[in-house]
């Protein structure tokens, strides 16, 4: 494959919102793929700073490298919108994702292709990724999947309990067939979260995934990132709600299930967000929500001794700050007297 026309052109869809502190590093890592056969396809998601400033700027060189360049504009609506704008003109056999403030390591798209080439019967590929601090550039720990027992891999399943899986989108890459064999009308359900499910669910749910155990994505941490903010607790809530929204309405569109296999998962995903709620009450000590998610819970015989400890624990901790507050009352009026 060391002649470009030999070579399987690759598509890399990239939204961005205000990105000009960062970028501009996204952009030097596909400059700097050892791999030729490039389709850039950046989507400014309705930025409001030097994002299309910035991107623009970068139009000569790839074209002096020869990779396709295609810069699309649209009002702020989030990434699965801007995704779904790629998702209409790619034109590659092959498709990558990643995020704008995320680095691809020079052999990422070379070896993944290299992989799936090899590897007919594959739906897509993963690889292992670097978690790096964007303060110091330094790595502070990895994502990846281990998958010692191919044959009782289960990528579908892990990807909605969220078990031994990541969804930073550069470690993927997805075969255009297997894509359009499950995705219909190369469109994704829109939300403000949850792209990455929206994308890889439908094709675990027909395809195989393979693995390659090499670093070749960097995912940068931001102190100051969505992600990363401290939440409360009808802002986790509410996080909870969105993403359930998004399973539920990604698994009705995987149209090679019947209505028994999409009701089954439906089930599942309702249970796994019931068990989500019911710990963020506990964390937050939300009384009321708390036992109501507890006795659902129970009702549904989904109960586990570790939400049983968690339960009485908050609780008891509850009752407990309320005696000290009353208790601290009496003493203060008895003081005042």
């Amino acid at each position: 494959m060391n002649i470009r026309g030999e070579m399987p052109l690759v598509s890399i869809i990239t939204p961005c919102y205000n990105g000009e502190k960062y970028v501009h590093r996204f952009l030097e890592s596909v400059l700097m793929q050892t791999y030729s056969n490039i389709e850039l396809i950046f989507i400014n998601d309705g930025s409001t700073d030097k994002t299309e400033e910035i991107v623009l700027s970068y139009k000569n060189k790839f074209e002096i490298n020869n990779i396709v360049f295609k810069y699309i504009y649209q009002e702020n609506r989030g990434q699965a919108a801007a995704l779904n704008q790629g998702l209409r003109i790619f034109n590659g056999k092959y498709l990558t994702w990643p995020d704008s403030d995320d680095i691809l390591h020079k052999d990422n798209i070379k070896l993944k292709v290299e992989y799936l080439e090899s590897n007919q019967d594959y739906g897509m590929v993963l690889c292992k990724s670097r978690v790096i601090d964007e303060d110091t550039l330094k790595p502070i720990g990895e994502l990846r999947r281990i998958h010692d027992n191919v044959s009782q891999d289960n990528l579908f399943r892990d990807l909605i309990l969220e078990k031994n899986v990541y969804y930073a989108p550069g470690g993927y890459m997805v075969r255009t067939s297997s894509l359009d064999d499950v995705v219909e009308n190369r469109e994704i359900y829109e939300s403000r979260a949850g792209q990455n499910w929206q994308l890889l669910l439908p094709i675990a749910s027909k395809y195989r995934c393979g693995y390659i155990d090499k670093h070749l994505y960097d995912y940068l941490v931001r102190s100051n990132s969505h992600s990363r903010m401290e939440n409360d607790y009808k802002s986790e809530i509410q996080k909870c709600n969105n993403h359930e929204d998004v399973i539920i309405n990604t698994i009705h569109r995987i149209h090679n299930f019947d209505d028994y296999e999409k009701k089954k998962w439906c089930m599942v995903v309702n249970h796994k967000y019931l068990k989500k709620k019911f710990e963020i009450a506990s964390k937050y000590r939300i009384t009321n929500d708390m036992t109501n998610g507890y006795l659902l819970l129970k009702e549904l015989n989904l109960i586990t001794f570790k939400d049983i400890i968690l339960y009485n624990k908050s609780k008891y901790s509850i009752l407990f700050h309320l005696y000290e507050l009353v208790k601290f009352g009496r003493e203060k009026i008895q003081g005042g007297r």
